[in-house]
């Protein structure tokens, strides 16, 4: 018989870009304003990398993990493994988990897993790192979520549904064994729905169109290599799905929404945030957003999120504390965690 051990966070980092990107900013770019960007997402700025500078999905990860590292108190090479979800990696391949172990400067070459699982990326990886740890496969598993929006959005009235929310940046969390029991990554859950994976979606190039094909047609209308979002679509599935998974974790261990004392919503629209802190009947002290600040940093707006609220001391040991997300393929997943 396995002997299941339990993994626990021990320290947690993020990384945004210096460039702040406000709604007026936007305004000469696009048929937009201020009032109607705060309206619909509550975002009132976000960050985006310079293009041509230093930062990119993986040195941006590195900076998360560098401080997620110093955080647990732990050297680059107590690390065990690396899960690093992104859905804008540096390049079509190779995957950013082996630039992120070359660029901590690993002495061993431990294994790195790229997963795609979009706005769910961060919570999927916990669940992978999590499982590795209670099979006692490895001791200390980084997982990283390090997203680049802003070099491939429309910046002009026609995609101005998508390019408001969308913001750039890296978060990052070292998990470890641990003896202490009631403690740590107490269960997570993950689900898709397929059937609506094109109502948010970046369609093309891809290997069904390659690149030559786009530049033999010459055709500018041909958007596909923009992101699209049926926003009204996708909102309406992720209110649902949003309390769907967190309930899962509630009732699997015995909880009910009461007893959350914080809960870290994937940071897609504040809107969404609002209807579910509404339906589950939660304080502002309880719910911690700040995509007020950041945007939609889709894998990266979970870890980054829950870094700054340990950062500012609105998650304390003994909390506990549950981690939801809902976006692209449709996919969707929680995690609840005894702090």
């Amino acid at each position: 018989m396995i002997d299941m051990k339990s993994a626990k966070i021990i320290g947690m980092g993020h990384y945004v870009p210096d460039n702040v990107v406000t709604n007026q900013q936007l305004e000469p770019l696009m048929d937009t304003n201020d009032a109607w960007i705060q309206e619909r997402t509550g975002i009132k700025e976000r960050r985006h990398i310079v293009p041509g500078g230093e930062d990119t999905t993986s040195t941006m990860a590195t900076k998360a993990s560098q401080m997620a590292i110093e955080k647990a108190g732990i050297q680059v090479d107590d690390i065990d493994f690396i899960v690093f979800a992104t859905l804008s990696p540096d390049y079509y391949f190779p995957g950013p988990g082996v630039m992120l172990q070359q660029q901590l400067g690993f002495k061993k070459e431990i294994g790195a897993l790229d997963i795609r699982n979009q706005c769910s990326g961060f919570v999927y990886g916990l669940s992978v790192a999590d499982q590795f740890i209670k099979t006692g496969m490895y001791k200390t598993v980084l997982v990283v979520g390090s997203e680049v929006h802003s070099g491939g959005l429309d910046f002009t009235t026609r995609g101005r549904g998508v390019s408001v929310i969308f913001g750039d940046g890296a978060g990052a969390a070292i998990l470890q064994v641990t003896e202490e029991k009631g403690k740590g990554i107490l269960s997570t859950h993950l689900h898709s729905e397929g059937q609506h994976a094109e109502e948010l979606a970046l369609i093309g190039p891809a290997t069904t169109d390659w690149v030559p094909n786009y530049i033999e047609r010459n055709d500018a209308e041909d958007i596909r290599y923009y992101p699209y979002m049926n926003g009204n679509f996708v909102f309406k599935h992720a209110v649902v799905r949003f309390q769907q998974v967190i309930q899962e974790a509630l009732e699997q261990n015995g909880y009910q929404a009461d007893d959350i004392d914080m809960l870290i919503p994937h940071q897609a629209n504040l809107r969404i945030s609002q209807f579910i802190q509404k339906q589950m009947n939660l304080t502002d002290e309880r719910v911690f957003n700040n995509i007020q600040k950041y945007g939609n940093t889709t894998a990266a707006s979970i870890p980054l999120a829950l870094s700054e609220a340990l950062e500012e001391g609105k998650v304390k040991a003994g909390d506990l504390v549950c981690l939801a997300a809902f976006g692209s393929g449709f996919t969707w997943a929680s995690a609840l965690i005894r702090w």
